[in-house]
C-alpha cells in the first residue's frame, strides 16, 4: 500500500502536472527546432555568405550539432543537481536558459554587419541552449513518471515526449506562415527574427505553469529517507553519477544505444529533409515546410497511443517495432520524396514519424524505470544525452555529407539502417520495465519503503 507521501495524486492533480511537463517540453523543443529549420533555411546565408551554397548549408549544420555537445554536459549539471536539490526547480532553471538563448539569437547581427564575429556568437547562444535542454528531457519526464502509477505510467509520461512533435509543429509553422506571408527578401532582412523574438513570450507562459506544481513524491519520500540516515548513521550519500555509473552502467548503455535510430531518424526525417527536397528532389521550400508541419501533428496524436500499448504489452515490444520499421521505411522514404509530389513526400515523412513515435513515446517511462530514484534524473538523462552526440547531433551532417559525395540517398538510408540495427541489439538486451515501481527500483536503498519517520518528514515538507 502507498504511503501517503507517495500516494499517486488525483486525476486533476496529475493532469496539471502532466500540462505542466508538456507545455515546458514544447518550448524548449520549439526554441531548439527552430535553430534547426533555420540552419537549414537561412542561416547559411546570413552567418555564412562567403561558402558555397551547400558548403554553407553544412556549416550551418556544424552549429547546429555543437548544440548537442553541449547537452551531455547539462545533462550531468542538471542531473546532479536534480537527484540532490529536486526536478521542479532545476526545470525552471532550463526552461529560463533555454528561452533566454533564442530571445538572444533573434536579436544578433548578422555576417554582414560584425563579419565572423557573428558566427561565433551564434555558436555560445546554441551551447546555451544544448546545455538548457540536456537537463531538460529528464526532469520533465521524471516528473510525470514519479508523480504517476505503474499501469498508466507509459501514456501518462509520453505527454512530455509529444512536446517534440509539438514544438516541431509550432516551430515549423511560424517559418511557414512567415514565408508564405512576406518576400524572400524581407525573410531574409528580419522576417527570420520574428520566431525567435516570440519564444520570450512562451517562457513567461511555460515558467508561470512550471511555478504551480508540486515537488515528484517518490523524490520527496527518498530525500527524506537520506535525510535520516544521514542523520542517523552519518552516512554520506555518493554523487549521483559515481552511483550511476557503479548500480546503473549496463542501463545507461542500454539507453545509449536504444536512442540511436530513435534520434538519427528524426533529425534525418524532420531537419535534413528539409535540403534533400530542396536541393536534391527540386520541390519548393514551403513544400517541404508544410510536410513536415502536417506530420508533426500526426506525430503528436499518435505518441500517446504508442504510450498507451506500451502500458498494454510492454515497452520493449513497441520500442522494437519502432525500430525495425524505421529502418525498413528509409528506402520507400527516399524514393517517394525523389517522386517529386507533395503527396508522396507528405506520405514519406508521416510514416516515418508515426514509426519514430513507437521508440519515442515508451522512451520516457522506459528509461525512468530503469534507474533508482536518487540517481534517476542523472541516470536517465546520462544516457539520453551522450548518446545525442553520436546519434542526433552529426546526423544532419552526415546525412548532408553523404548527399554531397554520393549524389545518391542510398548511403544516407543505409546509415539510418545500421543505427537500426544497434537499437534492435540495445533493446533485445534490456528488461522489460513497466510493471516496476518507481520507489523500489534496485539499485540505491534510499528508494526502499521509507520509515514512519522518514515518512512524516515527508508530509512535513511544504508542496
Amino acid at each position: 500500500m502507498s504511503s501517503p507521501a507517495t500516494a499517486p495524486p488525483s486525476p486533476s492533480n496529475l493532469k496539471r502536472i502532466v500540462a505542466a511537463s508538456l507545455i515546458g517540453t514544447t518550448i524548449e523543443w520549439y526554441d531548439f527546432f527552430l535553430y534547426g529549420s533555420a540552419a537549414a533555411l537561412v542561416f547559411n546565408k546570413l552567418f555564412f555568405p562567403e561558402s558555397d551554397p551547400l558548403v554553407g548549408t553544412l556549416l550551418s549544420f556544424l552549429t547546429y550539432a555543437v548544440g548537442f555537445a553541449a547537452r551531455p554536459i547539462g545533462a550531468l549539471v542538471f542531473g546532479h543537481y536534480g537527484d540532490r536539490l529536486g526536478r521542479k526547480k532545476l526545470l525552471v532553471l532550463s526552461l529560463l536558459m533555454m528561452g533566454g538563448a533564442t530571445f538572444a539569437i533573434g536579436l544578433l547581427p548578422t555576417h554582414a554587419a560584425i563579419g565572423s564575429a557573428a558566427p561565433v556568437l551564434l555558436t555560445v547562444l546554441r551551447l546555451v541552449q544544448g546545455f538548457a535542454l540536456g537537463g531538460e528531457w529528464g526532469g520533465a519526464v521524471l516528473l510525470v513518471s514519479e508523480h504517476g502509477d505503474a499501469e498508466r505510467r507509459g501514456f501518462w509520461a509520453s505527454w512530455p515526449q509529444t512536446g517534440a512533435p509539438a514544438g516541431q509543429l509550432l516551430a515549423t509553422g511560424v517559418l511557414a506562415a512567415l514565408t508564405a506571408t512576406v518576400s524572400e527578401s524581407a525573410f531574409l532582412s528580419w522576417g527570420w527574427r520574428v520566431p525567435f523574438l516570440l519564444s520570450g513570450v512562451l517562457v513567461l507562459v511555460g515558467l508561470w505553469i512550471r511555478l504551480s506544481v508540486d515537488e515528484s513524491p517518490v523524490f520527496k519520500a527518498a530525500l527524506a529517507a537520506a535525510e535520516q540516515r544521514k542523520t542517523e548513521a552519518a552516512q554520506t550519500e555518493k554523487a549521483p553519477l559515481v552511483a550511476v555509473l557503479r548500480n546503473h552502467w549496463r542501463d545507461v548503455l542500454i539507453a545509449m544505444g536504444a536512442r540511436m535510430a530513435e534520434n538519427i531518424s528524426y533529425y534525418v526525417i524532420t531537419a535534413f529533409i528539409l535540403v534533400y527536397a530542396v536541393s536534391e528532389a527540386g520541390m519548393s521550400k514551403q513544400s517541404a515546410l508544410n510536410a513536415v508541419l502536417i506530420a508533426s501533428a500526426v506525430h503528436f496524436a499518435v505518441i500517446p497511443a504508442w504510450g498507451a500499448l506500451s502500458d498494454r504489452i510492454g515497452r520493449r515490444p513497441v520500442y522494437l517495432i519502432g525500430a525495425v520499421g524505421v529502418g525498413a521505411w528509409m528506402f520507400p522514404f527516399f524514393a517517394l520524396i525523389d517522386s517529386r509530389s507533395f503527396g508522396s513526400l507528405l506520405l514519406a515523412v508521416t510514416v516515418g514519424l508515426v514509426l519514430h513515435g513507437a521508440m519515442y513515446a515508451p522512451q520516457a517511462a522506459f528509461f525512468s524505470e530503469m534507474f533508482a530514484t536518487r540517481m534517476r534524473y542523472s541516470g536517465a538523462s546520462i544516457g539520453a544525452q551522450f548518446s545525442s552526440v553520436a546519434a542526433g547531433a552529426p546526423a544532419p551532417l552526415i546525412a548532408t555529407a553523404l548527399l554531397t559525395s554520393y549524389g545518391s540517398s542510398t548511403p544516407i538510408a543505409l546509415y539510418v539502417i545500421a543505427a537500426a540495427l544497434l537499437t534492435v541489439v540495445a533493446i533485445a538486451c534490456a528488461k522489460e520495465t513497466r510493471h516496476r515501481d518507481l520507489a523500489t527500483v534496485a539499485g540505491d536503498p534510499a528508494d526502499a519503503a521509507a520509515s514512519p519517520a522518514a515518512d512524516a518528514a515527508v508530509r512535513a515538507q511544504p508542496a
